[in-house]
């Protein structure tokens, strides 16, 4: 059994460990905003840019359009959310901000900063992590391609 693999030298559990602590900091801040984690997601996008189609959210996110629509349909119940059908094909649905919506903004402006009290690392630390991160996703993507 010494070849076995081990639980703790995984890189694989390292991440998923680690994403779920992060959800768990960030879980009080986006409860008081009345969101949850991936509906957080779903709002920086548009707060990013709006209006997104549903097809842009999706690809912004990495989600499919089962796992979305109940997510806008969400927000659309909270008010923080409209879907239109586009102006210029009506085959397209544009996913808009409410005046709530982008108000919602402004309390959100708390979640990164929870996050980075809570890990203890300099923001030099957090932008490598995040550097890393992202170079480690894009390999990944790429060798899932092939």
């Amino acid at each position: 059994m010494s070849d076995a693999p081990r639980l703790n030298h995984q890189v694989c559990f390292a991440l998923y460990s680690a994403s779920k602590a992060a959800t768990a900091v960030y879980r009080p801040v986006l409860e008081s905003l009345g969101l949850t984690y991936p509906q957080y997601l779903v709002m920086l996008v548009l707060w990013e840019e709006e209006p997104r189609t549903v097809r842009e959210l999706g690809a912004a996110l990495g989600l499919d359009s089962g796992t979305l629509s109940p997510l806008l349909k969400r927000l659309d119940a909270l008010g923080l959310v409209e879907r239109r059908r586009s102006l210029e094909d009506e085959r397209r649905v544009e996913v808009h901000l409410t005046a709530a919506g982008r108000e919602l903004s402004d309390g959100a402006s708390a979640v990164p900063k929870r996050l980075a009290d809570a890990a203890g690392l300099s923001a030099a630390e957090l932008s490598q992590l995040h550097g890393t991160l992202l170079r480690l996703t894009a390999a990944l993507q790429d060798a899932d391609k092939h």
